[in-house]
This record gives C-alpha cells, sequence and structure tokens, in this order.
C-alpha cells in the first residue's frame, strides 16, 4: 500500500485528505473509492498533546455501504519507557468488515511504531 497526503491542517477544526493505494498482491478486497483506492476526508474535532487525538472521518465512495462519518479517537498514556495507543473506532460504516478494520488499524500502528523507533 501507498499512501499520499493531499491535505494536513493538525489542529482542531483542521481538515485533511489522504489517498490510500493498494498493491494487488496486497488487497484481495476492492477499495471503497475505486478498485484500488481510498480516498480519505477527516476533521480534526479534538487534538490534546500526549493525550488524545479526536477525528471525523469519511471515505469518498459512491457505495452507500461506506457512507457516513466515522469517529475515531486515538487515546495515549505513558507505559514503562515507552506509550500504549489506543484506538476506539464508532459509527464505522457498514461496508468496513470488522476483522478488515482490524488487520488495518494493527497495520497501522504497527507502521507508527516502526517509524518511531
Amino acid at each position: 500500500m501507498t499512501g499520499a497526503v493531499l491535505l494536513f491542517e493538525p489542529r482542531a477544526g483542521g481538515r485533511y485528505r489522504i489517498v490510500l493505494t493498494y498493491e494487488a498482491s496486497q488487497h484481495s478486497v476492492s477499495g471503497k473509492t475505486s478498485e484500488d483506492t481510498d480516498i480519505v476526508q477527516g476533521l480534526f474535532l479534538e487534538l490534546l498533546p500526549d493525550e488524545r487525538i479526536v477525528q471525523s472521518v469519511e471515505f469518498v465512495s459512491e457505495d452507500p455501504s461506506f457512507a457516513g462519518t466515522m469517529t475515531m479517537t486515538w487515546s495515549f498514556a505513558p507505559v514503562g519507557g515507552g506509550t500504549e495507543v489506543a484506538i476506539r473506532c464508532e459509527n464505522v460504516p457498514a461496508g468496513i468488515r470488522p476483522e478488515d478494520h482490524d488487520v488495518g488499524l494493527r497495520s497501522t500502528l504497527a507502521n507508527l511504531a516502526a517509524f518511531l523507533a
């Protein structure tokens, strides 16, 4: 998967727009926007440094099963010599299978851990 950040305004009320492109060998299901692409539009609702990020997320799609606004809350807590990151998702569109969502979130956290290592 590759990603491109088209817009990023990291502040409360700021927006973002991201394009994710799946490689055929890495992805067994279709993208939400096109066969191999997800376009995600978000709004930062709350940014509390070292504590929490709350954002609303929408997928650009003509498929009604991906419609609606999902709320994601990322919470951070000090643990030992690092930080525990917890993600809570609410109002996940019906078209996103829970097991696929779990795999995607775990991949995101693994990428974050690798980036910070």
